[in-house]
C-alpha cells in the first residue's frame, strides 16, 4: 500500500466529508461505524466490529511484539443553536472544512485511520500498530473504550487523537462529580424555628470556593472545585428548607487520587457527599516516554490538558495529540483547516516512526 502523503491526505479528506454527512450523536454512531468499516474494507483491511466500535490490526501483527494503539472517536455532540450553516454539509471554503465533528475529533480520526493504512502492510516493525475508532466519547459512556478493552491484546502505549494543535497533552485532569446534601429542619420563616439547610449549604460552598489543595502540578496546576447546581425542594417562600442539594464539579490533577480529594472535602464540610463515579481519573505519561520524546524532537511541546478524553479510561500510557484546535470544539459552524489534516497525518506517521526507532 505505502501510498504517498498526497494520496493519504485525499483519502482522509474524502472520508471525513462522508462522515460529516452522517449524524453520529453519542449512542447513535452505528452508521459512521459502518462507513469506517467499509473504508477499511475498500483498502483491503479486515476489521472487527464491537457494537459501534471498529478495531483493526496491522497485517503482520505479532503478539510477541509491543503494540501501539491509535485511537479517536467518531461520535459528536448535537449542534448548538447558534449554527448558521448546515452542520451535516461538509463544505470547503477558504481552506476550511466545515461540519459537525470536523474538528472534534474528525480531523484526528481520519488522520489516524490513514496513518494506520500507511503502516498496515509494513513488515519487520518493532511495534505492532493497532487502530480503534470508538463511540460514546462525548458522554464518557461505557459503550466506547471501556467496552473494547477486554478485546484488545496487551497495549504498551497509545496515541489518542484529539485537537491539540499537534502539541503533546501528557497530562489530563480527572473529573469527579459530587452530589451533596445539607440537611436541616423545616420551620416557618416568620418564627425563630427550624434549621436552615440552605444556610448550611452556603457555609459548605464558601469552604469549597476558598479551599486550595496543597499539591500543584507543573502541567495541570492545582485541583479545581466548582459548585454548578444548587436547589431546595421548597416552593413556598415562608418555609425554612429542611434539605439543600448542590453539585460540585471537581477537576483533579495527576498528583491526587479521587479518594484523597474526597477525604479532604468530607473532613471539612457538613453535607453528605455521594460521588457519581471514579471512572474519569487524572492520567499522565512521563515526558521520558519514547512517544513523548519523539514528539519533543519534532518541536512539539508537552502540556497539561484541562479537559478529559478517552485517555482517562486507558490503563496504559497514552499521549493525547492531534490536528485542530480544542477552542473550536463544540462551537457553532465548527471547522478544521484542510492543511491541518495533512499536517496531522505527517505528525502521526513521524511519531510512530520515532517510536519504532527507539525500539530498534
Amino acid at each position: 500500500m505505502n501510498e504517498p502523503l498526497n494520496i493519504l491526505n485525499d483519502k482522509a479528506i474524502d472520508l471525513l466529508r462522508s462522515l460529516i454527512k452522517i449524524p453520529s450523536f453519542s449512542r447513535e454512531e452505528s452508521v459512521t461505524a459502518d462507513r469506517i468499516a467499509a473504508f477499511l474494507q475498500e483498502n483491503g483491511i479486515p476489521s472487527e466490529r464491537i457494537v459501534n466500535n471498529v478495531i483493526a490490526r496491522n497485517k503482520e501483527f505479532d503478539i510477541r511484539k509491543p503494540t501501539v494503539l491509535l485511537n479517536s472517536h467518531h461520535d459528536t455532540v448535537k449542534p448548538n443553536a447558534q449554527y448558521t450553516r448546515d452542520p451535516f454539509s461538509p463544505d470547503i471554503e477558504d481552506g476550511k472544512l466545515y461540519g459537525l465533528g470536523s474538528n472534534d475529533a474528525g480531523g484526528c480520526l481520519v488522520s489516524l485511520i490513514v496513518t494506520f493504512l500507511h503502516y498496515y502492510p509494513k513488515t519487520d516493525l518493532p511495534y505492532n500498530v493497532m487502530l480503534a475508532t470508538t463511540a460514546e466519547e462525548e458522554i464518557s459512556g461505557p459503550g466506547g473504550v471501556e467496552l473494547i478493552l477486554p478485546h484488545l491484546p496487551n497495549i504498551d502505549c497509545a496515541i489518542v487523537g484529539e485537537p491539540t494543535k499537534l502539541d503533546l497533552a501528557v497530562a489530563e485532569r480527572g473529573l469527579m462529580v459530587l452530589d451533596c446534601a445539607a440537611v436541616g429542619q423545616a420551620g416557618h420563616a416568620a418564627r425563630n424555628e427550624g434549621i436552615n439547610a440552605l444556610e448550611k449549604a452556603l457555609d459548605d460552598i464558601q469552604w469549597i470556593r476558598s479551599h486550595r489543595f496543597e499539591r500543584v502540578s507543573d502541567f495541570l496546576g492545582a485541583c479545581k472545585m466548582t459548585v454548578t447546581v444548587i436547589e431546595t425542594a421548597n416552593k413556598a417562600h415562608n418555609i425554612i428548607p429542611a434539605e439543600c442539594k448542590f453539585v460540585v464539579d471537581v477537576r483533579v490533577n495527576e498528583l491526587y487520587s479521587f479518594e484523597e480529594v474526597l477525604e479532604e472535602i468530607r473532613s471539612n464540610i457538613g453535607a453528605t457527599i455521594t460521588p457519581r463515579s471514579f471512572r474519569l481519573r487524572s492520567t499522565s505519561i512521563s515526558t521520558d516516554h519514547p512517544l513523548v520524546q519523539g514528539g519533543i524532537k519534532m518541536g512539539r511541546k508537552p502540556y497539561g490538558s484541562p479537559t478529559t478524553s478517552d485517555k482517562a479510561l486507558m490503563p496504559f500510557p497514552a499521549l493525547k495529540s492531534g490536528p485542530g484546535d480544542s477552542a473550536r470544539s463544540h462551537s457553532a459552524d465548527e471547522f478544521i483547516y484542510v492543511e491541518e489534516i495533512r499536517s496531522g497525518i505527517e505528525h502521526y506517521i513521524k511519531l510512530i516512526e520515532n517510536l519504532q526507532q527507539s525500539r530498534s
